[in-house]
């Protein structure tokens, strides 16, 4: 049940009404009206901005048409209050009744409440594509969990999604990889190697691709020049990166359906007919670009080139597609990878991407929406960095990766959920400090531990209630029929309203692609079921269990299974376990 929805519904039935009694004239555009709750709970329950949105329109003054909206609603029996504010926003204030109603929804649907119907276009959700060079780093982490709780919260809102992860296997940094673990191979074999030359990866990481090398192939390398072992020994690290990279996702809780190969796309000449295709359609030209402003990109060349008409589909600048040498650019195997994930059915592409992939937004979006004809719409978010800390200084680098810490370290550390939830605890595009003391603290301060913990304080309430009634029937089906008129303390209309609202928060973060929201809701809820629980503490009428009133107890029951349905189904979506138990 989700109450938002049905009173936008209801607010549609009293346009109808005041547009049948001439009140407003016909055709009105009803897209942008919204019902959500009011920024100060004080005002009612639901708002709406109904009347600002459709004044300008109707040709009358906002407040005036609230007015009117406002007393065809006074007319529901559900709404106890009607109210105009500011320049025309209208507040509702609902009978308790109707939130009752949601608690017993929430206890019928179950792992269900808040979760939309399928339907829509699919949509594919790209996320990691770390390059299989090495380990994962903290920051890969960071893109890794917000695509996964994406995809999560837009399959909760009832989308068909594909998980993609898309293997940058063709440029030359998988040459560097091959000839690194080249290097550990003759190393592995008691060969003299000395330092790590620069510009080959120095992670001690790559020493057991090296011995397994040596094992699968004894010296036989060693007689075979470069350009037949170096094919050999780039798959063989390849998969051997991506073997790890995979466990580490796993570690992590983390899946795909689909692993695209960047090698496919040249193998099967997709690039080659995307560009002739592009050509034949008037969108490919030769031509010299101006120098870009500010800092030149290492990308761009001063001469004749071959460049896509990107300024007419709303990038800033055209693109090259071939590079001096003839070969194809970074972007034009993009354009190619894109065109293939529309081919195979998504008309909704979100990528996730690092923050230094800014420049990269507009001109993927000019190129979605040419070669789809402006069927295709992309979405690229972009996770800033992650600072990581110990008790607030700054964490030395990982001697196995050599360079940066380990994704893998941190979840070993801290486990999956910390790393998880802590990930989305805050704006992807807003950096992270992510402290490996404090994610562990068991305090209000660390919003996974007080999350979780509300969890497992609604299950210690329902151990104590069978212990004060034994054999007593507490499932979801008889607490349903508690009297829940019994609720009215402003604790408790505080926990049903925030029930209420999590519906909203799934379809509005899945609509916005922004799985922070759901965090944020679930620490609302968390605290306003520890703040009743520490009520309770002074004040013994209003304990969840009440061993002399077994009614009040049932009632409270009640809401209290509602509310750990509430937060253990959004910490599932958001990839978080809800223990029964903490210690």
């Amino acid at each position: 049940m989700n109450i938002f929805a049905v009173f936008e519904e209801r607010i549609g039935e009293a346009l109808e009404s005041l547009t049948r009694a001439g009140s407003l004239p016909e055709g009105l555009d009803r897209r942008r009206v919204v019902v959500e709750p009011p920024r100060d709970a004080s005002h009612g329950d639901l708002a709406t901005n109904a009347a600002m949105v459709l004044a300008k329109e109707a040709r009358t003054n906002p407040k005036a048409l609230a007015e009117l909206i406002a007393a065809e609603l006074r007319a529901d029996p559900r709404v106890t209050e009607a109210s105009v504010a500011g320049p025309g926003f209208i507040n509702l204030r609902l009978d308790p009744a109707v939130f009752g109603d949601v608690v017993r929804a929430a206890l019928a649907q179950g792992k269900a409440y808040g979760r939309g119907g399928a339907g829509g276009p699919v949509v594919n959700v790209e996320y990691v594509s770390a390059n299989p060079t090495g380990p994962m780093h903290v920051g890969h982490g960071r893109g890794a969990v917000f695509g996964d709780a994406l995809a999560n919260l837009l399959a909760a809102a009832g989308r068909q999604v594909v998980r993609e992860y898309y293997i940058n296997d063709a440029g030359a940094q998988v040459d560097v990889l091959a000839r690194s673990a080249y290097l550990r191979y003759r190393e592995a074999l008691g060969e003299p190697v000395g330092s790590i030359p620069e510009g080959l990866y120095p992670g001690e990481y790559l020493k057991p691709v090296g011995q397994r090398l040596a094992a699968a192939h004894g010296r036989d390398l060693l007689d075979k020049p470069e350009s037949e072992w170096l094919p050999l020994v780039r798959d063989f690290a390849i998969d051997a990166m991506m073997a790890m990279i995979r466990e580490d996702l796993a570690a992590l809780g983390i899946r795909h359906d689909v692993f695209f190969s960047e090698r496919t796309l040249q193998h099967d000449g997709a690039v080659a007919k995307l560009l002739a295709e592009l050509r034949t359609r008037g969108l490919v030209y030769e031509g010299r670009l101006p120098p870009p402003k500010g800092q030149l990109p290492e990308d761009w060349e001063d001469r004749e080139q071959t460049l896509f008409r990107a300024t007419d589909f709303g990038d800033d600048s055209d693109r090259p597609l071939l590079k001096s040498d003839g070969s194809f650019t970074y972007f034009a195997s993009d354009i190619a990878y894109h065109r293939a994930k529309i081919d195979r059915g998504a008309l909704e592409l979100i990528d996730v991407l690092g923050a230094d992939h800014g420049g990269y937004v507009k001109r993927m979006q000019a190129a979605v929406k040419a070669v789809s004809d402006g069927r295709a719409v992309l979405d690229v978010k972009l996770c800033q960095l992650v600072r990581l800390l110990r008790d607030g200084a700054p964490v030395k680098m990982s001697k196995r990766a050599g360079e940066f810490v380990t994704l893998r370290d941190v979840i070993d550390e801290v486990g999956r959920d910390p790393v998880r939830f802590m990930m989305l605890y805050r704006k992807n595009d807003a950096t992270l400090d992510f402290d490996l003391a404090k994610v562990v603290e068991q305090s209000k301060d660390n919003p996974v531990f007080y999350v979780q913990y509300a969890h497992a304080r609604a299950a210690s309430v329902f151990r104590q209630a069978r212990e004060a009634f034994p054999g007593a029937d507490f499932s979801p089906a008889a607490l349903a029929g508690a009297d829940l008129s019994r609720l009215t303390d402003p604790g408790e209309a505080e926990m049903m309203r925030l029930i209420a609202q999590f519906p909203r928060v799934v379809e509005s973060a899945a609509a916005a692609h922004e799985p922070h929201r759901l965090a944020f809701h679930l620490y609302e809820v968390a605290s306003a079921f520890h703040s009743f629980w520490n009520k309770g503490k002074d004040l013994p009428q209003l304990r969840f269990v009440n061993q002399t009133d077994r009614k009040s107890t049932e009632s409270r029951l009640a809401l209290v299974e509602a509310l750990r349905g509430v937060v253990a189904s959004g910490l599932g979506i958001l990839g978080v376990g809800a223990p029964d138990e903490m210690r």
